[in-house]
């Protein structure tokens, strides 16, 4: 399983800043999490401040 950012997303870095393993980039509209480097350690989940990262199994 991985996390995802939906379009609530606004750009503002923080996820990608607590991501310890560099899953978190800046997509074309908004912050995109790669799956095959995502471990759900939940890091980007606890300091989203619009709730815009879910789990997708």
């Amino acid at each position: 399983m991985a996390h995802h950012i939906d379009e609530t997303c606004i750009s503002c870095g923080i996820c990608e800043a607590e991501c310890p393993e560099g899953a978190i980039s800046p997509g074309d509209e908004f912050y995109e999490i790669d799956a095959e480097l995502c471990t759900d350690c939940e890091n980007c989940v606890a300091v989203c401040p619009t709730e815009s990262i879910h789990l997708v199994e």
